[in-house]
């Protein structure tokens, strides 16, 4: 008896285990839906900017402005590290991978400073030996504008300031709905030959150099044009990541339900042999006793 009330209980937490996957399921799949839709409003933006910026630079020469300055070679530079991760867990190795690409990118680049967004990227990193510098979190509502304006105006402020040298975005990128990979991507200082490498990298054929005139001068324009590129870019890797997350959330859901339904398949096996062996001792023993009154 004790043996089929353990199976039992067993069951139970298993049968209440596959309620939660299958409802963080559906939760995800409705997300992932809607993610859907708004990556696919953005994306088209999201390349156009990188299009434009392209020409833009391509066209501008020489310009005096901060944005195009150089780290120095020495140890003096500092590097930000942005990382995009979660707010929840349970979304298989979506956190994982980025932790691991943010590792191997922090091993190459000047005294890497990092900034967080996500609560499940700052419980990692806090035990780390990297020095974190600020930490977003938005509960894991889908990004908006103003939440990419909130962490552009930042970013900018303190690579004005002098805090850092260069900005690394670390994000994940979404090839499929199966293949999820984390990317790592300089947003700062501007570069053609890195813009120009991220396009080729999603299909677009070489730019060709353009002219432009600036008035009243190109770096009052790159000023005042600089922050709205970095705050458009951060909301396209964000849309990204988020619907990254929501992916690996449903798949990873998915495959916890599987589990949970082949543990409840094989405990209900063996409850099914522990009850049928308790009845054919049960009756074993009535006819045992019928027959010693008998006789």
């Amino acid at each position: 008896m004790a043996n089929l009330r353990d199976l039992r209980l067993h069951m139970r937490a298993i049968r209440q285990t596959l309620q939660v996957t299958k409802a963080m399921n559906l939760i995800s799949t409705a997300k992932l839906r809607k993610g859907r839709r708004v990556l696919e409003d953005t994306e088209p933006y999201f390349t156009r900017i990188r299009k434009s910026m392209f020409d833009i630079l391509s066209g501008a020469g020489r310009v005096q402005s901060e944005f195009f300055r150089r780290p120095d070679a020495d140890n003096t530079s500092r590097t930000a590290v942005v990382v995009v991760t979660s707010d929840k867990g349970l979304a298989g190795g979506y956190n994982a991978n980025i932790f691991r690409q943010v590792n191997e990118l922090c091993s190459k680049v000047n005294n890497p400073i990092l900034i967080l967004i996500g609560a499940i990227g700052y419980r990692y990193f806090v035990h780390s030996s990297y020095l974190i510098l600020e930490n977003f979190s938005f509960r894991s509502k889908m990004p908006t504008v103003e939440n990419a304006r909130e962490i552009a105006d930042y970013i900018i402020s303190q690579f004005s300031w002098g805090m850092f040298t260069d900005v690394y975005v670390v994000y994940t990128r979404m090839h499929s709905s199966v293949k999820l990979l984390p990317a790592a991507q300089q947003i700062l200082p501007l570069d053609m030959g890195k813009i120009q490498e991220e396009l080729s990298q999603k299909g677009d054929q070489k730019r060709v150099e353009l002219r432009f005139e600036f008035l009243p001068s190109g770096t009052v324009v790159f000023d005042s044009l600089v922050p709205m590129y970095i705050k458009g870019i951060i909301y396209g890797y964000m849309v990204e990541s988020y619907v990254s997350e929501q992916s690996a959330r449903m798949a990873a859901m998915d495959e916890a339900s599987k589990s949970a339904e082949d543990m409840l398949a094989a405990l209900q096996i063996n409850y099914n042999r522990a009850r049928q062996a308790g009845i054919t001792q049960e009756i074993s023993e009535i006819v045992g006793g019928s027959a010693a009154l008998n006789g």
